[in-house]
């Protein structure tokens, strides 16, 4: 199997499988024409609006104008700053890209957008992740808070519906990007996403995370609200959107976290309102306020609430340390609506400090899992107790004991083993043990081991595992990398990698200006329709006298195509650099 590029980084063996390989030889000469076309475009329009940071980035990433970046290269200069770079195939579940970025790692979709969305696309692509992210990275405080929200989304509860809009959006992006859709096409993808959209009620952890990550990361303005500068990816990657932002088209309001988790996103249409932060700080400080409300830092009933609306793998944590892996799927609660009693289905692991207990792993606890929660009679915190404290209460190995909560359950049972975190009670394990709730039973001894988690409360949970590695063992798998063969080139690519040839080589000699003529004249017999090549012609033909004979025809031509709405502005701003 041949290694993707993401040497510098160590990458969790439960995230490989969104991995892939850039595949460099796959670009054509008309891709790497429109990555250069953005790429003037945007050094252009950004000089004097974007972020400083974002100019100064750009040097030291050593991404260059004329060619789409190797990935391999980038990572070796993200490296420079703790980061990677890892390649994925467009849109990723969003736990998966968020638990890439808090390990520090860019996830790159290494595709770049067709001709006719040069504009701006929907689809992640290699201009927007490379062009647009990876710059600003190199400012420490956003470094910071992008890693930060990473980690934040990574314990994010997302809700059943909230990922049947994910697989929309998902299809919607590959739709839009694919210059084989139909108008038809387009339009039924649109409308599924409009119809889970309208699915989901209420708003999920996972949902305000991502639209604050959408309205800063993405879409994020920096400075005084009159006159801010670029940060946001969506912005600097697109031709279109870094002028439209400033129109009176766009509303400019200033940063908030409740202001920009309310708000809804199309991600389909240039935005028509954008956030204005103050400085990189002040994200640092929203992100910290929005993780306070979340269930991995508030824990107690609200999490475990929301682990059950998740219908998805889950962790909740004790505070004894001890944490339980699977989907929550019943808690009981007393009078005052507090869990006193969770359950999981199916497979459930037990960990310790992240690392899965030895043989607690979801072999053992395959039908599910269950335990109380609580403090004992007496207002008793049973993970504090010490071993005399212990022995007092009769909880002995081979002993067997009536346990008592305040919430009225009970177990009893023969202890036969007690698995400690350093000095707080973990895990008691019993034989014989029979688990009730006023006058119902929760666990029967005919069922086996009873194995009680210890904790007076949860203190956190999160979707996914406390030790991935382990609980997702057997569903890691193992991506082979295929290196497909690159098509031939089409006769228009040919005449685009013709004009690249000369101009790199930056030589020319009467064969070469006799080449670049005899493009011009096959681009009037065969591709009447093309601008960028004709755009790319008229660049080398103006400063080369020996072209003078095809300045004004180029020109005339363009002028022709330009009257398309569709091209007006891309020609309009193609000619402001030539």
């Amino acid at each position: 199997m041949k290694e993707a590029a993401f040497e510098t980084k160590i990458i969790p063996p439960h995230l490989k499988q969104y991995l892939s390989e850039q595949n460099y030889d796959l670009y054509t000469p008309i891709d790497h024409a429109v990555w250069r076309y953005v790429m003037r475009q945007n050094h252009h329009a950004l000089k004097d609006k974007a972020h400083s940071a974002f100019v100064d980035g750009l040097k030291m990433s050593g991404i260059e104008t004329e060619k789409i970046p190797n990935v391999a290269e980038m990572n070796e200069c993200l490296s420079k700053i703790g980061w990677g770079a890892g390649i994925v195939n467009g849109l990723i579940p969003g736990a998966a890209f968020f638990e890439l970025l808090a390990n520090g790692i860019l996830p790159i979709a290494t595709e770049i957008r067709q001709i006719t969305n040069i504009e701006y696309t929907p689809a992640p692509d290699i201009i927007h992740e490379a062009a647009g992210h990876a710059p600003i990275l190199f400012d420490p405080v956003f470094r910071e808070y992008v890693q930060k929200i990473g980690s934040i989304g990574a314990k994010a509860f997302a809700t059943k519906e909230k990922q049947e809009l994910f697989e929309a959006v998902r299809n919607l992006t590959i739709v839009m990007e694919d210059p084989k859709s139909t108008p038809e096409e387009k339009a039924a993808a649109q409308r599924l996403v409009e119809e889970r959209q309208k699915a989901i009620v209420g708003i999920s952890e996972a949902e305000k995370i991502s639209r604050v990550f959408w309205r800063t990361v993405e879409y994020g303005l920096i400075g005084e609200l009159e006159n801010p500068k670029i940060y946001g990816a969506g912005l600097l990657s697109s031709v279109g959107e870094s002028t439209h932002c400033f129109t009176d088209a766009v509303e400019r309001l200033p940063f908030s976290i409740e202001a920009s988790t309310l708000q809804p996103k199309n991600i389909t249409e240039m935005q028509a309102q954008l956030f204005v932060c103050k400085d990189f700080d002040e994200l640092m400080q929203g992100a910290e306020e929005l993780a306070s409300i979340m269930a991995f830092r508030v824990g107690g009933t609200e999490s475990l609430d929301k682990a059950l609306k998740s219908k998805s793998v889950a962790t909740f944590e004790l505070n004894s340390g001890l944490s339980v892996t699977g989907i929550v799927h019943a808690i009981v609660k007393d009078e005052n609506g507090e869990a006193i009693y969770v359950n999981t289905t199916g497979e459930t692991a037990l960990s310790i400090n992240n690392k899965q207990l030895e043989g607690h792993g979801k072999d053992y606890h395959a039908k599910g899992f269950g335990t109380p929660i609580g403090l004992l009679k007496g207002n008793i915190e049973l993970e504090k107790c010490d071993d005399a404290a212990l022995e007092n209460l009769g909880i002995v190995v081979g002993n067997f004991v009536d346990l008592e909560f305040l919430s009225n359950v009970s177990a009893s049972g023969r202890i036969v083993n007690i698995i400690k975190n350093e000095d707080k009670v973990a895990l008691i394990s019993f034989e014989d043990c029979t688990v009730t709730y006023e006058g119902k039973e929760l666990f029967k001894k005919e069922w086996g081991t009873f194995d009680m988690a210890v904790g007076s409360r949860v203190e956190s949970a999160y979707p996914g595992a406390a030790d991935p590695t382990s609980y997702f063992s057997d569903s890691i798998k193992e991506v082979e990398f295929v290196m497909e063969t690159p098509a031939p080139l089409t006769e228009l690519e040919k005449l685009y990698k013709e004009v690249r040839v000369i101009r790199e080589k930056n030589t020319f000699c009467d064969d070469c200006i006799s080449k670049l003529i005899a493009v011009h004249n096959e681009l009037n017999r065969e591709h009447q329709n093309d601008w960028l090549l004709r755009l790319e012609l008229l660049e080398v033909a103006t400063v080369n006298a020996k072209l003078e004979q095809i300045v004004e025809p180029l020109k005339a031509e363009l002028e022709a195509l330009r009257k398309e709405d569709s091209l007006k502005n891309l020609i309009t701003n193609g000619l402001k650099l030539v």
